[in-house]
């Protein structure tokens, strides 16, 4: 059976910090909320981390925004984290889980979720790390887990079984959510469903292809790609 994106038992998070972009998700009952970064704010060319944040947030009042700290070092990152808290009762703070050093953020995730702090815990690739943050948690605030399942793939592993047994070891966190993070293509949505994920975050232009071909008849598809073909052609001139 061919399912489209709206099929999915899975929450779909916009990955983005084009403004526009982000406003239009936000506007769209599909996307269920959505997450940021600070590599994705340079490309987009935010140069004040607070005024953007503050602006979008405006808009975006009432669906989960994930905004991460960008200090080094533990006692900024808490500094950081706490009043990014403050911003708005929708806003999940984002935790590396660990610094540039390898020096783990457990602690501050742990003192942070004790504070009543909703937190994403980011750039998560192993299970210990997962184990870790389980035990780091506090079961009675929400939270997220960001397993960066793409990344994993990039490796030649397969992610799904890694994100199987996360959600085994989340088991006894109903406040925590497990997100399948770095989507690289429409595919990985699915999988992220049918592995049971929470959440996946998906970057806007995947999006966008996702809402336009997922679910598409592929005889439709093998027509509409030879029509591309045909008219690039024509459109460049080629002879023979």
């Amino acid at each position: 059976m061919k399912r489209t994106l709206k099929d999915l038992a899975v929450k779909i998070f916009a990955d983005g910090a084009d403004k526009d972009g982000m406003l239009q998700l936000n506007a769209n009952p599909l996307i269920q909320g959505l997450t940021t970064n600070p590599t994705l704010m340079r490309k987009a060319g935010v140069t004040d981390f607070e005024a953007f944040a503050r602006d979008i947030l405006q808009t975006i009042t009432v669906k989960p925004l994930s905004l991460e700290v960008f200090s080094d070092e533990f006692p900024e990152m808490k500094r950081q984290g706490l009043k990014i808290n403050g911003w708005g009762k929708n806003v999940y703070v984002k935790i590396p889980i660990t610094n540039t050093r390898n020096e783990s953020s457990l602690p501050l995730i742990k003192e942070l979720a004790g504070q009543g702090v909703k937190l994403n815990v980011t750039a998560i690739l192993t299970l210990d790390q997962v184990k870790g943050v389980a035990a780091a948690l506090n079961p009675k605030v929400p939270a997220v887990v960001s397993i960066f399942a793409g990344r994993i793939a990039d490796t030649g592993v397969d992610p799904v079984g890694i994100m199987a047994e996360s959600k085994k070891i989340l088991a006894g966190l109903p406040q925590a959510e497990l997100l399948w993070a770095s989507v690289r293509e429409v595919l990985n949505i699915f999988q992220a469903n049918d592995c049971g994920c929470h959440i996946v975050t998906v970057p806007h232009d995947i999006l966008g292809k996702g809402m336009k071909m997922a679910g598409m008849e592929l005889g439709e598809l093998s027509l509409d790609t030879v029509k591309m073909f045909a008219a690039d052609a024509k459109a460049a001139g080629f002879t023979l």
